[in-house]
């Protein structure tokens, strides 16, 4: 009667545990507008059919969309689509004044432009870009998985299950701050993201 009942149980148990874990993770983009999020500058931000969709604006400047919170060791997915050019990034550990952003990027560029890999915004510029024989794996046009993975001073990413980078740095070890979305200047950009989540570590 006793292994009925513990039997009985462990489903329940389990999803329990479930449960907890998926409420480790934080959902970022909301699917239905900019809430927990702040815009730096004059580009497009908008939700369309659950996307989360930037443009360039009117002053074809750099912009970026970045969190309310600050957040220090965690694990991002999200998935990205370059509609036209998509020279974009996810900033982490980064701080603003007006548009102009102190941290680090995860670049998200066209092809032959280093996706993956990791710069430093108004200072040290370009510390890792991947292997070019690993561009192949961006889907221009089409919908890309990344991951960012940031704990101490090592960060990694993947593009589409792909590591395209693993790199300890003290600076980035020391840093504070926010995560961002970053639409590049030049004009006649639009990139789209979906399903942007995060997990603390």
């Amino acid at each position: 009667m006793n292994i009925i009942k513990k039997n009985a149980l462990w489903p329940l148990s389990a999803l329990l545990l479930l449960a907890c874990t998926a409420s480790d993770e934080i959902e970022l983009f909301n699917g239905k507008d900019l809430t927990g999020w702040q815009v730096y500058g004059t580009e497009k931000w908008y939700v369309e059919d659950g996307v989360l969709v930037s443009e360039s604006g009117p002053d074809a400047e750099y912009g970026y969309l970045g969190t309310d919170e600050n957040y220090r060791d965690f694990e991002l997915t999200a998935e990205f689509k370059q509609d036209r050019d998509g020279n974009s990034g996810i900033f982490f550990r980064s701080n603003f004044e007006g548009t102009k952003v102190s941290g680090w990027q995860v670049e998200v560029a066209p092809p032959g432009n280093d996706t993956g890999g990791i710069y430093e915004s108004y200072g040290r510029g370009w510390l890792v870009k991947p292997d070019p024989e690993k561009d192949k794996h961006l889907k221009f046009g089409e919908w890309n998985d990344i991951k960012v993975r940031v704990e101490g001073d090592r960060v990694i990413t993947w593009l589409n299950g792909v590591e395209m980078v693993d790199y300890s740095d003290e600076k980035i070890g020391e840093g504070e701050g926010q995560i961002a979305l970053q639409i590049h200047s030049g004009g006649g950009l639009k990139i789209s993201w979906r399903n942007i989540k995060l997990r603390e570590l």
